[in-house]
């Protein structure tokens, strides 16, 4: 393809801080057009940006001639109709984790993929490339804490549900709750650090009662290798208790580590110790350099709608969809 002359559909608040800028940051990308609903964010953002196009219609975006790629931002309710409008328009897609509202609509995507064998479409499961979790991988391979027996995720938060405006809460566009926002990441590493799950559980439910979205999701996971992974998601806790850790639990010692932050830690019986390791200023833009590269044929695809598939089915049976 050349140079990657990217159109952004929806380009919100977070845009802003993982990966729009990014996008110009990496050789041979650049970020040549942006579509919001809203005129005025839509200009104000390409202004901001030095973008020269904007666009308050997706359809509208993809006609510009100079656009040779889609990457899709928009809440997960509209992933699949863009996703698919984009590949049969010729397009390679970069599209947003969650990959759609479910596993259904994302085989959906695949299946349209399969129609277009000339085109690419790559998951936003960045945290696969970024520095600290790619070390977590190398001490996971080099057995540094001997084999693995168990994984225990517990990310608590104190979330707001009684903001009627907040799409996160809104199944029918987040795909849940916030459970749909920081789970995709982190089930994915968990698939890219141990492979093919061989059975999964789990459920959900209302606890606060202030919304349609549920604010508690509880989620177990066995590995075809025999790791077995549990996973806790509570929304609602004191703010005393939020807790954002992974702890990966082996013959030899311990892993301990956060979704989002900056440092690696861990215990043997010869040493205890912990690792800064900070992230990229733009957390997306390792993905992206892979991105280009593979929308290039110079290197394979950092995340496929297959793999995303797996981890929205494990999703699906967590919250009972």
């Amino acid at each position: 393809m050349g140079n990657i002359n990217w159109g952004m559909i929806g380009a919100g608040e977070v845009t802003e801080k993982r990966n729009g800028p990014a996008f110009n940051n990496v050789a041979g990308s650049s970020l040549v057009a942006v579509m919001r609903r809203n005129g005025e964010k839509a200009e104000d953002y390409a202004r901001r940006h030095g973008i020269d196009k904007w666009y308050t219609d997706a359809a509208e975006l993809m006609n510009n001639k100079d656009v040779n790629a889609i990457y899709i931002s928009t809440p997960p309710s509209s992933h699949m109709d863009y996703a698919i409008e984009a590949l049969n328009r010729g397009f390679n897609v970069y599209l947003e984790k969650p990959a759609a509202l479910n596993a259904e609509q994302a085989r959906e995507i695949a299946k349209v993929l399969k129609q277009h064998p000339a085109q690419k479409l790559t998951v936003a499961h960045y945290r696969r490339v970024m520095p600290l979790f790619l070390k977590v991988k190398e001490f996971i391979d080099h057995k540094l804490i001997g084999d693995i027996r168990t994984v225990q995720i517990r990310t608590w938060q104190n979330k707001d549900y009684t903001n009627e405006n907040d799409w996160y809460i809104i199944p029918e566009i987040s795909g849940g709750g916030y459970f749909h926002s920081v789970a995709p990441h982190q089930l994915d590493l968990m698939l890219y650090y141990f492979g093919e799950p061989a059975h999964y559980e789990g459920f959900s439910l209302n606890q606060c009662g202030l919304s349609k979205a549920d604010d508690h999701v509880s989620g177990e996971i066995l590995f075809k290798n025999k790791v077995v992974v549990n996973g806790s998601w509570c929304f609602t806790v004191a703010e005393n208790q939020i807790t954002d850790t992974c702890e990966i639990v082996g013959t030899k010692g311990k892993i301990t580590l956060p979704f989002s932050g900056d440092y690696v830690k861990w215990k043997t019986d010869k040493e205890e110790q912990t690792m800064i390791i900070n992230p990229p200023q733009y957390a997306q833009q390792p993905l992206i350099e892979k991105i280009v590269a593979y929308f290039n044929d110079e290197g394979p695809n950092p995340c496929s709608i297959e793999e995303a598939i797996v981890s929205m089915e494990m999703m699906d049976v967590f919250t009972r969809k």
